[in-house]
């Protein structure tokens, strides 16, 4: 096992509100970022199914972000938009990193 976490909120969102789902993502990236945050994506699929993923250093980096007043931000996102969010956590136990080469 590496340490690190992923965690993923999803749900669906109405068309009508996926653009603001996304603005609110990227004013959100724009600030500081919580420490021990690894990578994050914003991953939107058919019939508005959206979600955010997110790599974690470790669980109570994770923790941390989840015990800020007013409840961490990717569920918040999701709730602004007018969908329920799920929450699911996994711990890495495999993985690997692609080598990119130059364009």
């Amino acid at each position: 096992m590496t340490g690190q976490v992923l965690s993923e909120v999803s749900g669906v969102v109405a068309a009508g509100r996926e653009d603001g789902l996304v603005a609110a993502y990227r004013e959100l990236l724009a600030g500081p970022l919580p420490d021990g945050l690894v990578r994050t994506e914003l991953l939107g699929g058919q019939d508005g199914h959206w979600r955010i993923q997110s790599l974690w250093r470790d669980r109570a980096a994770l923790e941390a972000v989840r015990a800020v007043p007013g409840g961490a931000p990717a569920p918040r996102l999701f709730r602004e938009a007018g969908a329920e969010p799920a929450l699911a956590v996994f711990e890495v136990a495999v993985r690997l990193t692609a080598q990119v080469g130059p364009d």
